[in-house]
């Protein structure tokens, strides 16, 4: 594969262009071409990891006064599938990507997903080959910088609503909220709440209000689903 044009247009040139030939091979391309032997979803598992860490160093360099709870509103959406797949099309990844046929006719949601992934592994790929420095380049390029849309827009602020869509869609029930404990005298409460679907806990968040600590929990829960 010829990554040429990307490696000139993130300015970073790669070594080992294995690595980003895995990144780039998804699942099912290899049911059409068995002398395939990996496809991208280990590097995804990893990028994944390595986006999480940079961001949540950002964050907490950058916003010394927020709280856990909107710290962990901004990661969620600033790591959701819909961010991450905005860059592979920004940079094309598309063109790189091998697919079996029937996953090149999806729909555009699904292709959204693919992206979404595909830029995870990308990461998972550069963190391999050149180190977290160049990751955090890349980043630094690509996404940190939609920190200022994201609040702007008050993105981490509607994870709640976002959450239940995706519930929604997905399961046909709505998710609800439980206090898990609170603590601390009146003026300084700290609560700590779980989100959950029907029985199950999804994921607990801390905040000084009740809202803030369901906020987080669902920002929290929609990394998860991301």
């Amino acid at each position: 594969m010829d990554f040429s044009g990307l490696e000139k247009q993130i300015g970073i040139s790669f070594r080992d262009l294995e690595f980003y030939e895995r990144a780039f091979t998804h699942r099912s391309y290899l049911n059409e071409h068995p002398e395939i032997d990996a496809h991208n979803e280990r590097l995804e598992f990893l990028g994944d990891a390595v986006v999480e860490l940079i961001v949540t160093s950002f964050l907490f360099k950058h916003f010394p006064d927020k709280p856990e709870g909107e710290l962990t509103a901004l990661r969620a959406a600033m790591v959701r599938r819909k961010t991450l797949s905005e860059i592979g099309q920004e940079l094309d990844f598309e063109k790189y990507l091998r697919l079996s046929k029937g996953e090149a006719k999806n729909t555009a949601k699904a292709k959204a997903l693919i992206l979404s992934n595909t830029t995870e592994a990308f990461i998972g790929a550069l963190y391999l080959d050149l180190g977290l420095e160049i990751v955090e380049k890349f980043l630094t390029n690509y996404l940190l910088p939609k920190i200022e849309e994201i609040m702007k827009e008050s993105r981490h602020i509607d994870a709640k609503s976002h959450f239940q869509e995706i519930i929604q869609e997905r399961q046909g029930i709505t998710p609800h909220y439980k206090i898990e404990s609170s603590s601390g005298p009146d003026h300084k409460r700290k609560f700590t709440v779980g989100v959950y679907v029907n029985d199950e806990q999804l994921a607990t968040g801390e905040g000084s209000s009740k809202r803030e600590a369901e906020t987080a929990a669902a920002a929290k829960a929609l990394e998860k689903f991301n």
